[in-house]
């Protein structure tokens, strides 16, 4: 009868949990070293390093309607624990997408996960609205010359005063005296 592997038979550098390493060696390659985890070398053809420069604004990631209603679809068909999981990570999605798209699907059917415009709605147009601004800035235009029109007269009134001219005076019905 064989015993087990490390159950004290005395072979050098095995214990009962299995063969003893050394600190220094690893039974897979690091992480930066190897084919798969090599740095991309820069005369390596197909590769490029990747672009270190940030942008200065992220921009907003948009989806299309159709690749929203295959995302919902590919969703409702999981059935198997952790499925659902595997195809948000694969799309690199959020849970919160999917449910605000089934939200969507469920108002508006397949129109509901149209993209829409983002920011304040624009305001209806009046068709008035055009010729109340216009009939504002005349209005406001004849207010100014009024009262331009009435500083002359003031000032006329006071000129005759200090000179002594009489000046010629309206009667209630409209004749002068």
């Amino acid at each position: 009868m064989r015993e087990p592997q490390g159950a004290g038979n005395g072979k050098a550098g095995q214990s009962p949990i299995g063969p003893q390493r050394s600190g220094g060696e690893r039974s897979e390659p690091e992480r930066s070293e190897g084919p798969m985890g090599a740095a991309p070398e820069a005369g390596e053809p197909g590769r490029s390093a990747p672009d270190p420069e940030v942008s200065e604004k992220p921009r907003r990631r948009t989806f299309t309607a159709e690749y929203k209603r295959r995302i919902v679809r590919e969703g409702a068909q999981c059935t198997r624990p952790g499925q659902l999981g595997e195809l948000m990570r694969r799309e690199g999605l959020y849970s919160s997408h999917l449910t605000e798209w089934r939200r969507q699907f469920e108002r508006g059917g397949a129109d509901g996960l149209a993209p829409k415009k983002r920011g304040r709605k624009a305001k209806p147009v009046n068709p008035d609205d055009k010729r109340v601004a216009q009939l504002e800035r005349e209005k406001r235009r004849l207010e100014a010359r009024l009262a331009q029109a009435e500083l002359i007269i003031d000032i006329q009134k006071k000129v005759s005063q200090m000179l002594g001219i009489p000046l010629k005076t309206l009667d209630d019905d409209g004749s002068d005296s």
